[in-house]
């Protein structure tokens, strides 16, 4: 192997999330019910095929049919036709589905706006971004100060409030690893949102809860603006939340390990709502691209077993089953050590998670 090959990436991908003003919504709008027919029309025909021949298209294959739409009246970028054929196998693939839904223009069931594009599709001059196929370039409210990255590819999309954004990803300078020196495992929760290796716990945020009322009250009086409002401000304070939580985290420590507990599972379970409401996917997301760019260690972690073993001797004499499940203080029977249900998981995970690098970071502390 050369030495090229052996250097360590000091480079990473980030994506930009940027504000666009409200003046384009409906130029941005008009290319969005394009990419949804561009968008239906592949997925009918990928369909088709696989019905006739019992094959499935590559998004290689599928631009074959659309070679020269643009061409034909539609409002959108050759290479925004191309990206949403790569982008539909790619679902396609993930869902294990053979055909995935169809994408709504109008009406009370329209699919939120969404249009992707390459890198060469846009341009960034004077404060604004200059995108193939409209006449204006656009206007956004630029915190991140786009002239000093090199843009790559990304899309733009619009959010239940109807306001849009345009996400970029761009290269960035890979952070040195990071000078803390402790870890910390963390047991996700309901009742809790996180309990962790330290002994803290984080009361869960009722965002959706909270505003459930007054989401019914406007839902039966079919403001649609009112309703779109409120799911707006809990999906707000829900990411919000989320964020001040994972940047403290990664902020303190050196190593983050959280169990893999099965969200989507529970998700499909009469928990849905409390889980759903949690956003347990999104905080750890967050929490894997915020070491990455920190130079800090995460890693997902095997829960299973973690309430009922002993953090201090590791016996598996915790409470069993459905009915030990309301159980949340115990105590182990082969040493007598007294535990929190959850402090206790999250120190199993912890142990775990320090097994699993097998002394790669001995000078972490717990």
């Amino acid at each position: 192997m050369s030495a090229k090959q052996n250097k360590p990436a000091t480079h990473t991908t980030r994506v930009l999330r940027l504000r666009l003003k409200d003046k384009h919504a409906t130029a941005l709008q008009a290319m969005a019910r394009d990419v949804n027919f561009v968008w239906n029309y592949v997925n009918d025909l990928s369909f088709k095929v696989w019905q006739r021949e019992r094959r499935f298209l590559s998004a290689y294959d599928i631009d074959k049919y659309t070679a020269g739409a643009t061409k034909e009246g539609l409002n959108l970028p050759a290479t925004t036709v191309q990206a949403i054929s790569k982008e539909l196998v790619t679902r396609r693939i993930q869902h294990k589905k053979v055909k995935l839904r169809w994408r709504v223009s109008r009406g009370s069931r329209r699919s939120l706006g969404w249009i992707p594009f390459k890198a060469s599709a846009l341009r960034y001059r004077n404060g604004q971004l200059l995108f193939s196929c409209l006449d204006k370039p656009l206007s956004l409210w630029d915190s991140y100060g786009l002239s000093q990255y090199k843009l790559g590819a990304g899309c733009i999309s619009e959010d239940a409030h109807g306001r849009w954004y345009i996400n970029i990803t761009v290269r960035v300078e890979k952070a040195q690893r990071s000078e803390a020196t402790s870890a910390i495992g963390m047991d996700l929760g309901l009742k809790d949102f996180a309990a962790t290796s330290s002994g803290d716990k984080v009361e869960a945020e009722r965002f959706y809860r909270g505003q459930e009322a007054a989401l019914a009250i406007a839902q039966r009086a079919r403001k649609k603006a009112r309703t779109r409002a409120i799911h707006a401000k809990i999906a707000n304070r829900r990411k919000d939340f989320l964020h001040k939580f994972s940047t403290t985290l990664v902020a303190g420590h050196g190593a983050i390990f959280v169990g893999n507990v099965n969200a989507a599972g529970l998700a499909r379970t009469r928990m849905a709502k409390s889980v759903l409401d949690a956003g347990w996917s999104t905080f750890r997301t967050m929490l894997q691209y915020k070491c990455d760019d920190a130079g800090v260690w995460f890693d997902e972690v095997e829960e299973a077993y973690s309430t009922q073993t002993c953090s201090a001797c590791l016996a598996r004499s915790g409470p069993k089953g459905l009915k030990g499940l309301g159980i949340r203080e115990w105590s182990c029977l082969e040493c007598g050590a007294a535990h929190d249900r959850d402090v206790n998981a999250a120190k199993i995970i912890l142990a775990r998670g320090l097994a699993r690098l097998a002394g790669g970071i001995s000078s972490l502390s717990a």
